[in-house]
């Protein structure tokens, strides 16, 4: 008997071991946007349930999966926002309803760091940060919610999110985003950093390692920017920002992607060429955050329709080049079929 009881707790001792989690799995996307009833109702059919519909089972793969939600999360009324150059000033105002999108596509992380967060005011920045909190979805990004920290498969996580934007924690003040860094590396085992940043549009798509300017607001110098904050314990950024895919690099180990995209953007937001591809990049990392690997899903939008897996694979050839040129120096290598490797130095 005695030996049956021992038998029987080793083997649960060996079970609980190999089931330890010695990979990590983070997937980012870009600008999530789904509809829109202000100023003209612009919104998709059944809630937008097809939206995501087709890439929902690449996004629930990872152990953490992370968006960018662009907009607001309020059935009606609010404040629209005014901006010094009304061409360019579109406010975005998204049913609660939508969040079940978010919810059945397996996010658990939204940033709320960016210049669409506060559309429709106080009343639409409220009601965004509640909507997600009542669907289960964690959000960081604004001031009276910088950061958020949660535990998953006996992991600790952290993320803090950026942006040049008001009621946002800001992304030019590099030396608070580093003491916020510092804090959570502090006090969990895997930084996740978003940002917002960067100038706009197809002519941006390269990282340019100096502060970049938009419609006279400064955008700041995301080369800097992450690299100051791996050298204090982020372990994985995704940034987001120009509505167009940038480059990646690994520094230090860590991994960086400097521009995801336009994700799931509907009928908002120009998505004709390069607008309309962006990535799903899955990051294979230590229990340390250090990178492993990483995974790229090639996804395109045209207007009115949902998110496509592309048969093309055209944003993967798009980041091929863009690495290569913008980061010559990072030992990291994208292959035809989207398989992200680092050549450790």
């Amino acid at each position: 008997m005695r030996l049956l009881v021992f038998a029987l707790c080793l083997s649960i001792s060996f079970s609980a071991f190999s089931q330890s989690k010695d990979t990590l799995t983070i997937i980012g996307v870009g600008d999530i946007m789904m509809g829109t009833n202000y100023p003209e109702n612009k919104l998709p059919s059944n809630n937008g349930a097809f939206l995501m519909k087709d890439v929902e089972q690449v996004l629930k793969s990872a152990d953490v999966t992370f968006g960018n939600l662009e907009g607001t999360l309020l059935n009606e009324g609010g404040t629209p926002k005014t901006c010094r150059d009304p061409k360019v000033c579109y406010a975005f105002r998204t049913p609660v309803s939508y969040v079940n999108n978010l919810v059945n596509a397996g996010f658990d992380i939204m940033s709320l760091a960016n210049n669409h967060a506060g559309d429709m005011g106080d009343l639409g920045r409220k009601s965004s940060m509640k909507t997600l909190e009542e669907a289960g979805i964690l959000h960081a990004g604004q001031l009276n919610q910088k950061t958020t920290v949660f535990e998953k498969d006996g992991v600790k996580y952290g993320m803090v999110a950026f942006a040049p934007n008001s009621n946002c924690v800001p992304l030019n003040d590099l030396a608070g985003a580093k003491e916020l860094v510092k804090q959570l590396e502090a006090s969990v085992d895997v930084v996740i950093v978003s940002f917002h940043g960067g100038a706009e549009g197809a002519q941006y798509q390269h990282v340019p390692r100096s502060t970049e300017m938009f419609h006279g607001e400064n955008r700041g110098d995301v080369y800097k920017f992450a690299h100051e904050l791996i050298d204090v314990g982020a372990d994985v950024i995704f940034g987001h920002g120009p509505h167009v895919t940038r480059g990646i690099e690994v520094y230090k180990t860590r991994f960086i992607a400097y521009s995801l995209g336009n994700f799931c953007t509907y009928r908002g937001i120009n998505v004709a060429g390069v607008n309309g591809l962006a990535p799903i990049i899955k990051v294979y990392t230590s229990k340390q955050g250090a990178f492993l690997k990483g995974e790229i899903t090639p996804t395109n939008q045209s207007y009115g329709a949902g998110v496509q897996i592309d048969p093309q694979k055209r944003v993967i050839k798009v980041m091929q080049e863009l690495s290569k040129k913008d980061f010559p120096e990072s030992p990291v290598r994208i292959a035809e079929n989207g398989l992200i490797t680092y050549l450790a130095q």
